[in-house]
């Protein structure tokens, strides 16, 4: 019988498929970028460090504190630490699967009396209490599995933790370029409305005295109250946008201090970085959080598939009770029962119940790892995407410029030819509306550039490794929580540090 016991223990193990990393997408083989071959890395040109604070190449003290603040007090990402709390407690439950699961201590205590008609009233107290333990053992590594599923829960936490701080970064710096790109274009809007002033006061001046046509005059106030229309849509844009970034500080609605107005009113764009990486191999997309995330979903999946194909195999369990009772008669003994033992629960008639249930999971894995696939495929796609557009809006930006620096002086040509009467009005009219038009492009552009190049290091994933160095809840938030409940150290265990989270393993073992 033990010879038997001793086979059974040795043939059994961990069931269902230890989860592997999935490969690439095949059509990624020897991807090596894309469009960031098209742009020129400069000698100052940062390196793959860079992608971890990419905004401190901007040089812009401002934006650089704006996005350690919504990195720490935003609600989405106070909200993502604390997931990562909830998978640490869910990890602590499927932990605890390996231990006795049941533990359950029973008692009573009965006073029992009895009036006699006539006769001496009695009573007495009985005392009874029981300790019952059950223990399934896990022969299959169903349990195991479950620590395992919940193990890449927890680093799935983490991961779209990583995901949101990357968020915050793009979002505050895409609204901080918005803003200054507004403001920018309301300085030219303003700019030329007035240049464009001055001309309809010299065209009425000179109706006036009977040397200018009225259509002169009409033709430059149309040019001059146009002008003066495109102003309210972008304050509208522009108190919009500066709402936008206050919410996601935590803020009230408003302009923000810090981005107040300079004295003369005009924002200069905030110099880009000089260089990029122009390599990025397909691997590195995988360090993407949301990307990460996904991957963890897998493994977790991959996990609860041996979790129910272990319900296919019979369940073994260490049985055990032990109780005392005891009466307050005179000379009445206290008895003790105690027993032990084991128990065997197998569903040997499955009627494809338990079997099918291994393929619905089998099945989730799968698509899972399809979603995988596609998550990759996008993130490449919107790495040569935000490339493409730097690359391009780069070269329409230095045509651009040339163009303003021609519109400047078409206009000085055709104001000085007015004065000497050697053309007509149309033509200063003309010059006016194509440079206000040329700034217009170009300030446009600019801000484009700077979006662009945003979303380039959005898609590769840059911004989330600070995250890790700062607890996920703050303390305030933990004293509270710690007064509400029993934290112990959950609360103040720190994250993993970049590259040390592992794959999941059973029994919560972490591989390389």
């Amino acid at each position: 019988m033990a010879l038997a016991g001793a086979t059974l223990l040795g043939a059994c193990g961990t069931v269902g498929p230890d989860f592997e990393r999935p490969d690439m997408p095949a059509a990624l083989a020897g991807w090596d970028g894309g469009s960031l071959a098209s742009l020129t890395s400069g000698a100052g040109a940062p390196g793959r460090g860079s992608i971890q604070q990419w905004w401190r190449g901007f040089d812009d003290a401002v934006l650089d504190a704006l996005i350690a603040e919504a990195q720490r007090v935003n609600p989405t990402a106070r909200a993502a630490g604390l997931r990562i709390m909830e998978a640490r407690a869910e990890l602590g439950i499927a932990g605890s699967t390996l231990y006795p699961q049941g533990q359950q201590l029973s008692g009573e205590l009965l006073r029992v009396g009895q009036r006699r008609a006539g006769g001496p009233d009695s009573s007495l107290s009985n005392f009874d209490t029981h300790l019952d333990i059950s223990w399934e053992l896990d022969f299959w590594g169903k349990f195991k599995r479950g620590i395992e599923a919940a193990d890449a829960g927890y680093l799935a936490s983490i991961a779209r933790y990583d995901d949101v701080q990357v968020l915050m970064a793009a979002q505050v710096a895409s609204l901080y370029y918005t803003i200054r790109t507004t403001e920018a274009r309301l300085t030219i809007a303003r700019d030329n409305a007035a240049l464009q002033l001055r001309s309809l006061e010299i065209t009425e001046l000179l109706f006036r005295g009977g040397n200018e046509a009225e259509l002169d005059v009409q033709q430059a106030r149309t040019l001059y109250l146009g002008t003066l229309a495109t102003i309210p849509p972008l304050e509208i844009g522009l108190r919009q946008a500066q709402n936008a970034l206050s919410i996601l500080l935590a803020r009230a609605p408003g302009p923000l201090p810090e981005m107040k107005a300079k004295e003369d009113g005009r924002h200069m764009m905030t110099r880009l970085p000089a260089g990029l990486i122009t390599e990025l191999p397909a691997d590195l997309l995988r360090r993407r959080p949301d990307v990460r995330a996904v991957e963890m979903q897998l493994a977790a999946q991959s996990a609860l598939i041996g979790v129910s194909a272990a319900e296919l195999y019979p369940s073994i369990s260490l049985l055990g009770s032990v109780g005392l009772s005891a009466t307050s008669l005179d000379g009445a003994p206290r008895v003790l029962n105690w027993a032990l033992g084991s128990g065997l629960l197998w569903n040997v008639f499955d009627h494809g119940r338990l079997s099918n249930g291994v393929l619905v999971q089998d099945a989730r894995f799968q698509q899972l790892y399809e979603q995988y696939q596609g998550a990759v495929l996008n993130a490449a796609r919107e790495v040569d995407d935000a490339a493409a557009g730097f690359a391009r809006t780069g070269a329409q930006i230095v045509l651009l410029a040339d163009g303003v620096k021609a519109a400047r002086r078409s206009l000085d040509i055709a104001s000085f030819q007015y004065r000497e009467g050697l053309t007509d009005f149309q033509r200063v009219l003309d010059s006016q509306r194509s440079l206000f038009s040329q700034q217009e492009l170009l300030a446009t552009s600019q801000g484009s550039l700077a979006q662009n190049l945003i979303a380039l290091y959005k898609a590769m994933g840059g911004g989330w490794e600070q995250g890790r160095s700062r607890p996920p809840v703050d303390e305030a938030t933990r004293a509270v929580m710690e007064r509400r409940s029993d934290w112990k150290d959950v609360l103040r265990a720190p994250l993993p540090a970049p590259g040390a989270e592992g794959l999941p393993a059973p029994g919560g073992e972490r591989r390389p």
